[in-house]
């Protein structure tokens, strides 16, 4: 008896069937069919599940078929409603060779414990600006074990709830200023240090504004920045609308003075001029001014989120050098796409975060940072 065993492939299996037996009649016997993923040669992560049939054909009429053909589609309906995950990370030739521009090309090796919407998540954050690792070690809170593949997907409804959960065990927030006075001072003083242009003092007078209105203090501003033009007039201008007390000092002796004389205060905030990370002089210069206000000085290190990730590190390293800063302030979320650095800093130096300014609006325009809205301008819904 001569037999004749022939493949199909393609994405529907019942098409499949209905082919073999339009070729080669219902004299034909299904043998056995496989399901596999095939990859995008564009984009690793886009998958599409495809069957392969394998049938054969007798001279003779078959016996009756072990497996019926109601039997076989009933099984493939199940096996789609209970799959709707069978992701594995793969590499084809294609995608190895033309992979996504927003990963490495050893994404494969790195992420080949993940799978499903974990991956997705993932891929999302990377084009947003997320550094590899510090997606992984985000994603990585919210995956349980997916028993079929092995590998670690999403158990979050929603990229917004995964995200957020890595957020909250990952990234430490410290919410609105504490304002309240050490036992060696007579009030809080806080000093916003930062390059040039990230938005010291705009940001400064919105947090000014918020303690004078909303929390009813009394509220101070001293400014060290003699260098910029135009910039004691600006700081003078919100001060005076504010009517709150402003001093301008260049030197740690006359910051000294200046806090000592102060009286009937809650904070005092101090706006410093804006010094490039990379200008060691220039950061001494500005450390040996605030030396005066150093046994009650607290430092937030302002930076703007359209820098790109190693700068943004090479920017808070520095500062970290010279200054004592106790927390990340964002500012720009409104002038970039990928805001990936709300990720990066904290994850890469262990600093909390506060606020985020979101516009050049004084007062409205600030938030203070929570695991919510970080994970809602990181996904683009703020």
């Amino acid at each position: 008896m001569q037999t004749e065993i022939k493949v199909y492939e393609g994405e529907d299996l019942q098409e499949l069937i209905n082919q073999a037996k339009q070729e080669l009649g219902d004299n034909v016997r299904i043998l056995y069919y496989e399901e596999f993923t095939e990859k995008s040669w564009w984009n690793p992560f886009s998958k599409k599940k495809k069957y392969k049939l394998f049938v054969e054909k007798e001279d003779v009429k078959p016996v009756e078929p072990i497996v019926k053909f109601d039997e076989i589609l009933e099984k493939v309906e199940n096996i789609i409603e209970e799959k709707l995950k069978n992701v594995s990370l793969q590499p084809t030739s294609s995608a190895a060779t033309n992979p996504s521009p927003a990963v490495s090309e050893n994404i494969y090796e790195e992420l080949k414990e993940f799978t499903g919407e974990a991956l997705d998540l993932i891929q999302l954050l990377l084009e947003k600006g997320v550094e590899l690792d510090v997606a992984k070690e985000i994603v990585q809170p919210a995956c349980g074990l997916d028993l079929e593949s092995g590998k670690m997907d999403l158990n979050e409804a929603t990229f917004k709830e995964a995200l957020k959960k890595g957020i909250e065990q990952k990234i430490k927030f410290v919410g609105d200023f504490d304002v309240s006075k050490s036992e060696n001072s007579k009030f809080k003083v806080i000093t916003f240090v930062g390059p040039t242009g990230v938005g010291k003092t705009t940001n400064l007078f919105k947090i000014a504004s918020d303690f004078l209105l909303n929390k009813n203090l009394k509220i101070a501003v001293i400014s060290t920045d003699t260098f910029k033009v135009g910039a004691i007039q600006q700081a003078r201008f919100y001060a005076n609308i504010l009517k709150i007390p402003f001093f301008t000092v260049g030197d740690s002796k006359k910051l000294r003075k200046t806090l000592l004389e102060l009286a009937d205060i809650d904070v005092v905030l101090i706006d410093t001029v804006g010094r490039s990370h990379y200008d060691s002089w220039k950061l001494g210069e500005v450390k040996e001014i605030l030396r005066g206000g150093f046994d009650w000085m607290e430092a937030v290190l302002t930076i703007s989120c359209n820098y790109n990730p190693e700068e943004a590190l090479s920017v808070v390293n520095n500062y970290k050098a010279y200054f004592p800063v106790k927390s990340l302030f964002f500012t720009k979320i409104d002038e970039t796409s990928r805001p990936g650095i709300l990720l990066n800093l904290p994850i890469k130096t262990g600093l909390p975060v506060s606020y985020i300014s979101t516009g050049q609006r004084v007062p409205e325009d600030i938030e203070i940072l929570t695991p919510e809205n970080m994970a809602q301008f990181i996904l683009g819904e703020k």
